[in-house]
């Protein structure tokens, strides 16, 4: 077996549209695809010791065992393999279930599918996934612990911090889309203009001045004991003398901590001599020049948090211990604690792993123990001189105990600081009595307080803090997402995505959109290129101007990583043509309406999906899209507009020379295609079509007819505007057209519009595209022979593993087919065959370029039309 290529599917695709995170393996199974499990000797069994909780599959059996008795049947390995990497990922603590196994039109090549949580770990479990199955299937030893240790990893390297993935639940729960920049913690929420950052618990909101006053402790400090609020008694020193005269002022016992620490790093807490005073001191300095000394406040370690400076939560929280039992040195209940289920590696249990540091054997030693002593039966050895979670600390949920005064005193903290996210530390008897009568005090605030101890407190009840913080961002009726209207199709997608750009834009908004030729804020090219996947989507979403996003999206991207958007407003297919067949698995038009269809999928179910309804493929989707369908049309009789007018449904068509609107019987003219520009004085009926398709889902959106025909009548189409798209030079003896078609569609819809163009002569420069099917070149070349009285053959830019001579000889197949009396020529160059083409054009001559390049067409045409302007002018 081998792996042919892995895919990392990131949003909707063709294998579902809610599932977004999808492992797709390409896998060749060789010799194997002749061998089901049932005809591998003891395979049966080595599974089944190696991975006994894949009994818990139920596969299509539908009962426990289920995937057992598949492989007792007999099945094939990529099946296996499918299911493997499910289990090993779960296994490593990423629950994960969904996954699909597909052979391909290639016999033996089959797509295994299956979900992940973490990017690397997935990819790392499709390999691994393989090797597994390869070791079952020869019965040599796989070591499966290492490969569960590699993937815990992965997942901690990968995986977003407790704190910030509870956020991100919580806005999911409330249907707000999330964006991870970059591989840290900082998360972006909703979309555009309407768009909130956070990081781990630090939101866009969080005033920088208050994180500063909360990492500086004694401004802290001072700021609280003005505003009476207990605090311990302290100060700040830099050296042994200013440490003597601290302890001489406050006495023992004493907390040594840096003064810029944080997470309890530096800490030295119940300190009672000078030695260990010096030892703490010298310990906090590593951290920060100066250090503060503060008397020792008996009592528990509480964290009160406050969001949006409300109370949410409390928890009081236990340093890493061990309790004795007269038997067991410490080092074996440190290991039989971390037996314990509730813990795990990093974050993924309640609990994490005690691990053995300096700060433990230090905090031993002050005992004279060591990891060997016993302790006596009941016992209490602390192993970490803070409470935190992260070092292996314990947190019992308080806060249905916390005292009103207290709460009052909590919040106005996080006000005095102000912090719209705050943690504050107390050390105290309890939280049930105000701190003035119990004698406790504020220890610290912090900036960024975890979450976790309240998530998933070892004792009491989980507190949803994460809520409260998307709720502060998000208030009740703020919006959170931007319109998006999403383009895809064959032929006409990116005409179409610049004419509802323009239709948005002259209607107030600030529109950013993606195009084969670039990506667009307004009309400010950002990017230059193919633009249609989805990254590019992703680039306009994560723009903080952008008000709409009309976004044109290729058959390409959905292939490859899927949508860059979990939903949108308005879905609209152009068209379903042959292009591109024969490639990742789309060897037909049925095919390629699957990869389509995706876009539609994602529309809301309040939402539009806006088809053609003179194309057969489009509309054979129509009962199968969860959307509200709307339909336009070339033709008003078009049997599908007749049934939608009989249903009262909203369609758009082109009658008596209008693009109009029609509910039920009832019309509504938006303007002339004689006076639409981009439709060359309706000539090019293939332009209308795209006026149509962009006028209905402008329309749907709620934009007024006035609006729409004013937008349409100052749409220019220009090299600028359209790249080629349609572009038409004119030079004193002749016109040269250059445009984009290269298919069949895309050709024929030249065609029709030359057909009503006037010439002495019409010339077309073409090639063949190197990545399409012999039969698809050929009948590029037919339509050529039939629409030009001179034809110049030329090179693709990219071959696409064909030769020169093997694509020309295709084209010229196609012309001679045409049965048209045609003359052609080659010219490799694409810049030589249109400077020959303008040479010998004579008056009246009708120049065509269908060309993959176009800025170059472009530019040197433009040239050449200054060089006759200059010309003309000297005259």
């Amino acid at each position: 077996m081998k792996i042919e290529k892995i895919q990392i599917l990131r949003g909707p695709n063709v294998w579902s549209i809610r599932r977004t995170k999808l492992i797709q393996m390409r896998l060749d199974l060789e010799e194997t695809e002749q061998t089901p499990t049932n005809e591998i000797d003891g395979f049966l069994e080595r599974i089944k010791n190696l991975l006994p909780s894949l009994q818990s599959h139920r596969c299509s059996e539908g009962v426990d065992g289920g995937f057992f008795m598949r492989i007792e049947m007999g099945t094939w390995m990529g099946h296996v393999i499918e299911h493997i990497a499910l289990e090993i990922q779960t296994l490593a603590g990423m629950d994960t279930g969904f996954g699909r196994t597909r052979e391909t039109k290639t016999p033996g090549i089959y797509n295994v599918v299956f979900t992940y949580i973490e990017e690397k770990a997935g990819v790392y479990a499709a390999e691994e996934a393989v090797n597994i199955a390869k070791h079952l299937m020869s019965g040599e030893y796989y070591d499966l612990e290492n490969c569960i240790q590699t993937l815990k990893v992965l997942r901690e390297r990968e995986r977003l911090g407790p704190s910030t993935g509870s956020i991100v639940e919580s806005a999911v729960a409330r249907n707000i889309p999330w964006i991870r920049l970059g591989t840290n913690s900082l998360v972006q929420l909703g979309y555009g203009v309407n768009q909130q950052r956070f990081q781990a618990t630090i939101t866009g909101l969080t005033s920088s001045i208050a994180v500063d006053i909360a990492c500086n402790k004694e401004l802290t400090k001072k700021m609280l004991e003005d505003s009476a609020i207990p605090v311990p008694s302290g100060d700040i020193v830099v050296d042994e003398e200013d440490l003597t005269s601290a302890i001489n002022k406050i006495g023992y016992p004493i907390v040594l901590k840096p003064l810029d620490g944080n997470h309890g790093k530096g800490a030295s807490i119940n300190v009672n001599d000078w030695e260990n005073a010096l030892v703490g001191l010298d310990h906090a300095q590593k951290y920060s020049k100066k250090v503060i000394v503060e008397k020792y406040i008996t009592g528990y370690d509480f964290r009160i948090l406050v969001i949006n400076h409300k109370m949410v939560a409390a928890a009081r929280r236990v340093p890493a211990n061990v309790v004795g039992d007269g038997n067991n040195t410490i080092q074996f209940l440190i290991d039989q604690e971390n037996e314990n289920p509730k813990r795990g590696y990093g974050h993924e249990n309640v609990l994490t792993e005690i691990g053995i540091d300096k700060d433990t054997n230090e905090l031993l030693a002050k005992l004279n123990y060591t990891l060997n002593t016993i302790p006596q039966k009941g016992e209490i050895v602390y192993l970490k001189s803070t409470a935190n979670l992260s070092t292996g600390g314990t947190s019992i949920d308080v806060t249905d105990m916390v005292h009103p005064e207290n709460v009052t005193m909590a919040e106005r903290v996080s006000r005095i600081i102000g912090l719209d996210v705050c943690g504050i530390d107390i050390m105290a008897e309890n939280l049930t009595q105000p701190l003035k009568e119990s004698g406790g005090a504020i220890i610290e605030v912090n900036a960024a307080p975890g979450f976790r101890m309240h998530l998933a407190p070892s004792e009491g009840l989980p507190r949803n803090v994460a809520s409260p913080v998307v709720d502060m961002l998000y208030p009740q009726g703020k919006p959170f997402r931007i319109p998006i209207i999403a383009v895809t199709g064959t032929n006409g997608k990116t005409t179409t995505t610049r004419i509802i750009s323009h239709i948005v834009k002259t209607n107030g908004y600030r529109v950013g959109f993606t195009t084969s030729d670039g990506i667009y804020i307004q009309n400010t090219m950002l990017t230059k290129g193919d633009t249609t996947g989805p990254i590019s989507a992703e680039f306009v979403l994560k723009d903080p101007t952008v008000e709409f996003a009309v976004l044109e999206t290729a058959r390409g991207g959905i292939l490859r990583s899927g949508l860059g958007f979990n939903r949108c407003d308005i879905g609209v297919l152009t068209n379903i043509k042959e292009d591109h067949l024969g490639l990742s698995d789309i060897h037909n038009l049925k095919d390629l309406t699957k990869v389509k269809r995706v876009v539609l999928d994602a529309v809301k179910k309040d939402g539009w999906s806006v088809l053609n309804a003179d194309d057969e493929y489009s509309m054979r989707l129509m009962p199968d899209l969860d959307s509200k369908v709307a339909i336009f049309s070339l033709d008003e009789n078009n049997p599908f507009i007749k049934k939608f007018a009989k249903e009262g449904k909203v369609t758009c068509v082109f009658e008596e020379g209008f693009v109009t609107i029609k509910k039920g019987d009832w019309k509504i003219r938006i303007a002339k295609v004689q006076n639409i520009p981009i439709t060359m004085e309706g000539k090019a009926r293939f332009m209308i079509s795209n006026v149509l398709a962009a006028s209905l889902a402008t329309y749907l959106y709620g934009f007024e007819i006035e609006d729409i025909a004013n937008a349409l009548r100052t749409f220019i189409p220009s090299a600028q505007l359209t790249p080629g798209r349609l572009n038409v030079f004119k030079f004193k003896n002749f016109k040269v057209l250059i445009d984009f078609a290269h298919n069949a569609a895309g050709y024929e819809a030249i065609e029709d519009y030359l057909k009503n163009v006037e010439a002495t002569k019409k010339i077309g420069i073409i090639s063949g595209v190197g990545d399409r099917r012999d039969e698809d070149i050929r009948e590029c070349g037919k339509i050529a022979g039939r629409m030009f009285d001179h034809i110049i053959i030329r090179n693709e830019k990219h071959l696409r593993g064909r030769t020169e001579e093997e694509i020309s000889a295709l084209v010229i197949e196609g012309i001679n087919s045409s049965e048209n009396e045609v003359t052609y020529e080659i010219i490799p160059k694409e810049i030589e065959a249109l400077k020959h083409a303008i040479n010998k054009a004579e008056e009246g001559t009708y120049i065509t370029a269908l060309s993959d390049v176009i800025a170059n067409a472009i530019d040197l045409v433009q040239e050449y039309q200054a060089k006759e302007l200059q010309e003309l002018q000297e005259l």
